[in-house]
């Protein structure tokens, strides 16, 4: 009779103890980043080891871009004023331009600023080809990236996503409207 007490408690406790292991991310993916080579708005070339062991946040925009892409860039820079005022350490942010062509360093430079994104730890990425981030987008986030032959605005998704520091897709969030923020900081503190 002891030792049926005994094994009793000791399988409450280790179901206790369990519970207070890390959150998981509700309705995670994990699809792997496959690597890059790209010109950041420093001119700096970035691949995937340099942002291997930090969680980062991620989105494709375009600096010419006339409806979508201010409201995501303004969404990206209160999220990474949010991870700061949380003291969420060793988190990066990511855009990657889906119009490379018109997207020069400068250029992405200039337009993050006037979000006032803090450039210490927000890369935007250019300096590959249309061809590439349109691959790039649909193997890797699952995202469709398409410039049309006329006109100068390129089809691109809103979302915004969530890589661990191994470069895997944790999970996407709506980055344009509704932005659901608390949820993504959650899920950032999961990953740490």
């Amino acid at each position: 009779m002891k030792n049926r007490y005994l094994l009793y408690f000791l399988i409450v406790g280790m179901l206790l103890l369990a519970g207070c292991g890390k959150k998981e991310i509700e309705n995670a993916v994990n699809w792997p980043i496959k690597d890059f080579r790209a010109t950041s708005q420093e001119h700096k070339t970035v691949g995937l080891k340099d942002l291997k062991g930090k969680v980062w946040i991620s989105d494709f925009i375009f600096t010419s871009c006339a409806d979508v892409c201010p409201p995501m860039t303004a969404n990206m820079a209160k999220l990474q004023k949010m991870v700061k005022d949380k003291g969420l350490e060793n988190v990066e942010f990511v855009s990657f331009s889906v119009d490379p062509s018109v997207d020069s360093p400068e250029a992405l430079k200039n337009y993050a600023t006037q979000f006032g994104a803090d450039l210490k730890n927000w890369t935007l990425l250019t300096g590959y080809s249309q061809e590439f981030i349109e691959e790039f987008a649909l193997k890797n986030y699952k995202a469709l990236v398409k410039k049309p032959e006329e006109g100068n605005q390129v089809i691109h998704g809103t979302s915004i996503y969530l890589v661990d520091q191994k470069g895997n897709i944790k999970k996407s969030y709506n980055g344009y409207k509704n932005v659901p923020f608390e949820e993504i900081i959650s899920d950032i503190k999961s990953l740490q």
